[in-house]
């Protein structure tokens, strides 16, 4: 079991690294550059699995992707709270299952590297949590009840 403090410690240790690795994808001249950045570290690593541009519709939902995952990034960021966190174990869990299925199909072995982190994250955010006194936890807010009169 792991205190709630550290819980938020990782939850947003996970949005900075999603935000880190994920920035590059928001627009379609950044994309293009990493893309061209995996594709020349996969030749020096001699992994013999291309990697290319995508055509202007795969670079949209790439764009698409990479706002989506950095404004949930910086959600995550600015609102660490254990139910984010597992809602973030969720869509993790999704990417390595989608990322696993591309590397099968003949994508970059690159992308095991981000699968491992998926993984790591998910695994970390999904740990039993002890509640402390004093925890810095951020409450979800109640609604305020109706009158029972």
């Amino acid at each position: 079991m792991i205190s709630v403090n550290k819980n938020l410690q990782i939850v947003r240790a996970s949005a900075i690294y999603d935000l880190i690795v994920t920035a590059g994808f928001m627009t379609p001249w950044t994309a293009s550059l990493m893309f061209t950045g995996f594709s020349a570290l996969s030749d020096a690593l001699a992994l013999n699995r291309a990697v290319s541009t995508p055509d202007i519709t795969a670079m949209l939902f790439t764009n698409l992707l990479g706002s989506v995952v950095v404004i949930w990034s910086a959600w995550r960021l600015m609102q660490p709270n254990r139910t984010v966190g597992l809602y973030d174990v969720v869509a993790r869990m999704l990417f390595a299952i989608w990322q696993l299925l591309a590397v099968a199909k003949g994508a970059s072995f690159l992308i095991l590297g981000f699968t491992c982190f998926e993984i790591i994250f998910a695994i970390a955010q999904i740990l039993p949590v002890t509640h402390q006194r004093g925890a810095r936890e951020k409450a979800i807010p109640q609604r305020p009840q109706p009158d029972p009169r």
